[in-house]
């Protein structure tokens, strides 16, 4: 009989992949961890709790726009933080960027890490690297006493549910502004404008409290609920589009299947209902 794995939405629909075989499935202290290779142009599947992470045939979507639009406004990145991400993604594209001197991956479920580097290694194929410096910790803690550390800070995190609740409120956000060096930016996943209208109406409203400059980019992610998807670009002095690096940009260009400067100038125009959600 044919399986199917499904993901339906509050809103009543979603997407389903037809499974081939069940790779890895585990019970974490934190969430059930499963990858598996589906009968499909996706490959290989990450869900968590049963909801969908990332596949081997559209990741690229995601872990670009989250590591270079933000990394590209920055004139020399040297220090990365990267929260949640243990599929290890968002570290490869960061390390991309030949100014960065370390980035500090901090993933409170190391099950995640261990079964992505063993089952998805194109994706966490940039993790035993020596510039990558993994800790398997609650970010909530980690960024509590930190001042002045990173240049960029990404968060990669789940849904505001579970494991990944604490990190959508206003004092992580103040942490992590603290965290941040003069001219630094923070860009974070913020769902889907389709699909998590409320949620994405709340988390603005605690961002603008905290960052003098709040925006957001989009672009579509075939596999995530609705298709499309936003991110918020939040800094306390680098305006979205301020700042492309010619050099930097072209090299990052020949290695990516979508990002380039014309992608990148285009994320920031936003359609009109979302726009009067924010």
């Amino acid at each position: 009989m044919t399986q199917f794995y499904k993901e339906i939405t509050p809103s009543g629909f979603g997407i389903a992949i037809k499974q081939k075989e069940v790779l890895f499935s585990e019970q974490s202290p934190f969430q059930k961890v499963e990858i598996f290779e589906s009968d499909s142009t996706l490959g290989r599947v990450l869900t968590l709790d049963d909801l969908m992470m990332t596949t081997e045939g559209d990741e690229y979507h995601y872990h670009e726009m989250i590591a270079h639009i933000p990394m590209m406004h920055h004139k020399a990145p040297k220090t990365v933080l990267v929260i949640g991400g243990g599929d290890g993604g968002t570290v490869r594209e960061v390390l991309k960027h030949d100014t960065v001197e370390k980035v500090v991956l901090c993933e409170i479920d190391g099950m995640v890490i261990d079964a992505c580097k063993k089952y998805l290694p194109t994706i966490a194929c940039e993790l035993d690297n020596p510039k990558c410096e993994i800790l398997v910790e609650d970010a909530i803690e980690y960024i509590k006493d930190k001042k002045d550390m990173f240049d960029i800070v990404l968060i990669d995190s789940t849904d505001p549910m579970g494991p990944g609740e604490g990190l959508f409120t206003e004092e992580f956000y103040t942490n992590v502004k603290n965290s941040m060096k003069k001219g630094g930016i923070m860009c974070a996943q913020s769902e889907s404008p389709f699909v998590n209208k409320e949620e994405i109406k709340k988390m603005y409203n605690l961002l603008k409290k905290v960052f003098p400059i709040c925006s957001t980019f989009t672009s579509n992610i075939p596999t995530y609920p609705g298709g499309y998807w936003a991110w918020a670009f939040c800094s306390e002095t680098v305006e979205p589009l301020s700042y492309w690096d010619e050099r930097r940009g072209e090299a990052i260009t020949k290695t990516c299947k979508i990002y380039n400067k014309e992608y990148h100038n285009a994320r920031f125009a936003l359609p009109n209902y979302l726009k009067e959600l924010l």
